[in-house]
């Protein structure tokens, strides 16, 4: 599939519509956003099923904020509109590929619960 360029017109379709989403918010004037930028573009052609978007924070301000994106390159995955991985820094392809994986191995009915518990438990506490 590539990579998609998303702002705030395209995100909700394109995060809303698909499982399995990562985003890599990133910067034209970051040096470590262009040499992740290649890796990134060379793993997303390795992974049809999954939606790899690109967020500009120059460009895309709110929706950097929305996330609160406070450094770059930040990378996220999102299974079934949860966010499952967020992380700044640039990965080299294996490492990058690996956390694919992982993510792709995730129980997210399992995952759903634990958020769930968590929740009912912060409502306890407040």
């Amino acid at each position: 599939m590539a990579t998609v360029e998303l702002n705030k017109d395209n995100f909700d379709q394109q995060v809303g519509g698909n499982d399995f989403v990562i985003l890599d918010f990133w910067a034209p004037w970051c040096g470590p956003c262009q040499n992740f930028g290649p890796i990134y573009e060379e793993v997303s052609e390795k992974y049809p099923d999954i939606v790899f978007g690109k967020v500009n924070t120059e460009e895309e301000q709110e929706l950097a904020g929305h996330f609160q994106i406070r450094s770059i390159p930040t990378l996220m995955i999102m299974r079934d509109q949860i966010v499952v991985y967020a992380q700044p820094g640039a990965l080299m392809g294996g490492q990058f590929e690996q956390l694919i994986e992982k993510a792709r191995e995730l129980d997210m009915d399992d995952v759903r619960k634990q958020i769930a518990e968590q929740q009912a438990q912060q409502s306890q506490n407040a």
